[in-house]
């Protein structure tokens, strides 16, 4: 469809690469991401199952024929289409007669459980992560290094300005939202607000129309934003609650609800690595809690610019959640894939992108310039002893996200050095 005022997003391209790959397309994520405006630009034609003209009379059509909904010309947008869990299985059995590539994309802001979906649609229907936008592509960052060269060990040095920490801070509070770019920051810091409240409010009922304890998943998410960035346990979190808010929840209900935050894409946590399954080198294996984007912690947190100026280590996790948000969203766009690493030596990698030829690339996180030095000593190091290691498997390039730098560049250890505010895919 014509879209004049589109703003390209980094999924673009592998979203045309499947549509001639497969009968249909789910692209997934978290609501107000862009999920549908994106799916607009490479459609052709639409409906909106949510819409609710007419007393929601598309969603009626959709469960009393689902036939009905799915004629339009090619690719057809099923906007929202777990909301009539039984159009999935309609998708994929016209994917199945027609033998055609491109059919449907079917967008959708939540993970439906398998009560009314028969098929799973493996090999019919593709599903693509959709995640709040880059700051390549909100533009704010130059895109002067590129992230596939960087993870080959290509880089052109160049001078990317000075870092600017009161604009790293509005980027945090802000977020990826598309509906936030340009706003001024006190208006942008509203929307996140809203969006956990529309969430909890609303779409963890319709998920399942299960009543659930709406006091008890907000102080969970307050908790987790507080443990943003760190490899805190379903215990710790639970803990968590009964220390700081004085309020006591049990295991169980912290793992069901966590279940949910990630079927909504809240929460997307980052798996961790092992650099080699029979390195002597013993690994943990504890995942990174992150929120979709570090605007949902800002928010949870009533974080302020002026506050985290007087909170840097607050201001740090938050930091690195900005950082690992780009870096996976430019690892998939070509194949590698996001995690971290911690072993039982005390070492451990903020970032690793694992290429699809098994190759890893190793990074570290820092807010000030001069934490670079200590975070390239500790990089090396971790190389050094993989290297040693007869079974292990070293890193094949060392680089440190800094965000107060002025410059990407090679150090003379080979260690790069890249601002975040010049990255791209």
């Amino acid at each position: 469809m014509e879209m004049n005022d589109y703003l390209p997003r980094v999924i673009d391209a592998r979203l045309d690469e499947y549509l001639q790959a497969f009968g249909a397309v789910c692209v997934e994520g978290p609501k107000w991401c862009g999920k549908t405006w994106t799916s607009l630009h490479h459609s052709k034609s639409a409906i909106f199952i949510g819409d609710p003209a007419g007393n929601f009379q598309n969603r009626q059509l959709a469960e009393l024929s689902p036939d009905l909904v799915l004629e339009g010309d090619a690719p057809r947008l099923i906007d929202e289409w777990q909301e009539v869990p039984p159009l999935w299985d309609a998708v994929r059995y016209k994917v199945d007669q027609a033998h055609q590539k491109g059919q449907f994309i079917l967008t959708g802001s939540a993970t439906p459980n398998h009560k009314g979906i028969l098929h799973s649609g493996a090999g019919r229907i593709a599903r693509l992560r959709m995640r709040p936008m880059s700051l390549y592509e909100s533009g704010d960052s130059s895109g002067k290094v590129s992230l596939e060269r960087l993870c080959h060990g290509e880089l052109t040095p160049a001078m990317t300005g000075d870092g600017n920490l009161k604009r790293l801070i509005d980027l945090i509070i802000r977020g990826g939202w598309p509906a936030s770019i340009g706003m001024p920051a006190a208006q942008a810091a509203l929307l996140p607000e809203e969006y956990l409240n529309a969430v909890i409010d609303d779409d963890v009922y319709r998920m399942d129309s299960i009543r659930r304890n709406t006091i008890k998943m907000r102080l969970l998410l307050r908790s987790l934003a507080r443990n943003e960035s760190t490899t805190a346990t379903n215990k710790r979190l639970k803990n968590d609650i009964r220390e700081v808010d004085d309020e006591d929840i049990d295991v169980e209900t912290v793992k069901e609800y966590l279940d949910i935050f990630e079927r909504l894409f809240i929460i997307e946590n980052q798996p961790p690595f092992s650099a080699g399954m029979r390195s002597s080198i013993r690994v943990k294996q504890a995942v990174k809690r992150h929120f979709c984007d570090p605007s949902l912690a800002c928010s949870l947190l009533k974080a302020t610019p002026a506050s985290l100026l007087g909170d840097l280590e607050t201001l740090g996790f938050l930091f690195e959640a900005l950082c690992e948000r780009d870096l996976r969203i430019y690892a998939e766009s070509f194949g590698a894939a996001l995690y971290h690493y911690q072993d039982y030596r005390n070492r451990e990698i903020d970032a690793v992108v694992e290429l699809s030829d098994g190759r890893w690339c190793a990074f570290e996180i820092k807010l000030g310039a001069n934490q670079i030095d200590a975070a390239a000593k500790n990089l090396l190091d971790i190389q050094r002893e993989m290297t040693a290691d007869p079974k292990g498997k070293p890193p094949a390039v060392l680089c440190v996200l800094c965000g107060m730098s002025n410059a990407a560049y090679r150090r003379a250890d080979g260690v790069f050095v890249v601002p975040p505010t010049a990255l791209k895919p």
